[in-house]
Parts: structure tokens; C-alpha cells; sequence
């Protein structure tokens, strides 16, 4: 399978963006998704991640509350809400397809495919 990130931008803190992740060349529903995040001069970490199905889900706790992960396996999309978005979201945001945890996983480790990174910068 192979991803494709978008929907990043520029957003003043306390806005809202909507990452989004296309999959293609795969069975899609065969993935656990995750995203994971990279801020200048800091390692990639853990943001949020969902099961094969949709029904579970995981956020690392600095974004629980505020962003949602969802996917559409008609589609083969996943999808990362962000709200009341602060300056330390700012990053490269990545999707990660997993293909052998199907309840998902918070550790980078474990995901096989990685999409091209899409810029988020929430200005203060």
C-alpha cells in the first residue's frame, strides 16, 4: 500500500485543520493507521492511531480531547481533526499503515508503510 498525506497548513492557535491520508495500491481494511508527528529538532512521536475496523482508537495524551481520528474504509482514507490547535502541534505530520496489529499501535516500530509528510504550523 502506499500513502498520501495532505491538508496541512499554516492555522493561528486555537484553529482547526483536518489532516487527511489516501491509500492505494492495497487493501486498504487490512491496515491499522496511525499518525505520528516530527518537530524540528525533535524525534517522530506517537499522535494518534485506529483499528483495522474503526472502533478503537488511541491519542497520545498532549492531544486527547482535541484531535480525532477517524478512517473510511470505502474510501481508503484516514482522517486526523484537529481543534484548538497550539503552537506545540507544530510539525511534519506522517500516516503510518500497520499491517499486523489490527487494534493499532502507539509504536512507531510497528508500522510497515509510511506516507510522505504534510507541514502543520499553528502560530501563536
Amino acid at each position: 500500500v502506499q500513502l498520501q498525506a495532505s491538508g496541512g497548513g499554516l492555522v493561528q492557535a486555537g484553529g482547526s485543520l483536518r489532516l487527511s491520508c489516501a491509500a492505494s495500491g492495497g487493501t486498504f481494511g487490512m491496515y491499522a493507521m496511525g499518525w505520528f508527528r516530527q518537530a524540528p529538532g525533535k524525534e517522530r512521536e506517537f499522535v494518534a492511531a485506529i483499528s483495522r475496523s474503526g472502533w478503537l482508537t488511541y491519542y497520545t495524551d498532549s492531544v486527547k480531547g482535541r484531535f480525532s481520528i477517524s478512517r473510511d474504509n470505502a474510501k481508503n482514507m484516514v482522517y486526523l481533526q484537529m481543534s484548538s490547535l497550539k503552537p506545540e502541534d507544530t510539525a511534519v505530520y506522517h500516516c503510518a499503515a500497520d499491517a499486523d496489529s489490527g487494534a493499532g499501535s502507539r509504536r512507531e516500530y510497528e508500522y510497515d508503510v509510511w506516507g510522505q509528510g504534510t507541514q502543520v504550523t499553528v502560530s501563536s
